[in-house]
């Protein structure tokens, strides 16, 4: 079986598959300066807590953008499961054509979404919008050209600038409201963050899709963890929750 790590700036989003099947997701706290040992001990247990035998790990792929635990993780996978991880990086194959000016520049994650939209949406151009730490739109000709990004504030960030840096407004649970008519504070900020972050999405596909496509047809994927509150705002094409996971899976078996 193959483990896959996806290490956010928030959040590990883990999966493992079995062959191209997904049999567990789970997710842990991103905590700098976790050890090789805290991280070994998690993940064992997560396994054997849904009946998954350790030992029955025989890969592992890791995408990280948290530079500061990539030593931990890499010892991790050596320590507790005798393996030596794929991690994706520069250098490694990923079938995509890189079209920015800085290639090293690009986050793991974003080519690790890029890699699973590919393989199920071939031949199409493609934008995925993933709702993170931060919220990216990742931007894919139907040539597999990676053109481009745009990274912008993520939904649960712009709500704790809003309690850090103001003296009255607190933090709430981001739901979708129920009218952009706000009645009490919590309800004020959860129209903000929702409908703001709905206009955003809507321009910014529009104007990727004008200016990188001519305006032809194009798929716009949902993932990451707040993309299930935009399920109902025809936004998306399709919502992907385990994009990044299916991504890694298909990186792995490039490079093997």
């Amino acid at each position: 079986m193959l483990l896959c790590l996806d290490v956010g700036n928030s959040q590990i989003l883990g999966g493992v598959f079995d062959q191209n099947q997904i049999k567990l997701r789970f997710r842990h706290k991103t905590k700098d300066g976790s050890t090789s040992d805290e991280l070994g001990i998690f993940l064992k247990n997560v396994l054997r807590e849904n009946n998954i035998v350790p030992d029955g790990i025989h890969e592992i792929a890791i995408s990280s953008v948290v530079p500061s635990l990539d030593y931990s993780l890499r010892a991790t996978c050596l320590k507790y499961f005798k393996i030596d991880p794929f991690i994706l990086q520069v250098g490694v194959k990923t079938g995509l054509k890189i079209k920015t000016r800085n290639p090293a520049e690009i986050g793991a994650d974003l080519i690790a979404t890029a890699i699973g939209a590919i393989e199920y949406f071939p031949n199409q151009h493609i934008i995925i919008v993933d709702f993170g730490t931060a919220t990216t739109f990742t931007i894919l000709s139907k040539q597999k050209e990676f053109l481009g990004a745009v990274i912008t504030t993520g939904i649960k960030l712009s709500m704790q600038a809003l309690q850090q840096n103001t003296a009255k407004l607190c933090g709430v649970e981001i739901i979708k409201p129920q009218s952009i008519l706000g009645r009490s504070t919590a309800e004020c900020i959860q129209a903000g963050l929702f409908y703001s972050n709905t206009g955003m999405i809507k321009e910014i596909n529009t104007q990727i899709i004008q200016e990188a496509f001519h305006n032809e047809p194009t798929v716009v994927i949902g993932t990451g963890g707040f993309s299930h509150l935009f399920r109902k705002e025809k936004l998306f094409t399709k919502i992907m929750p385990d994009l990044i996971l299916d991504g890694l899976r298909n990186a792995i078996q490039m490079n093997r």
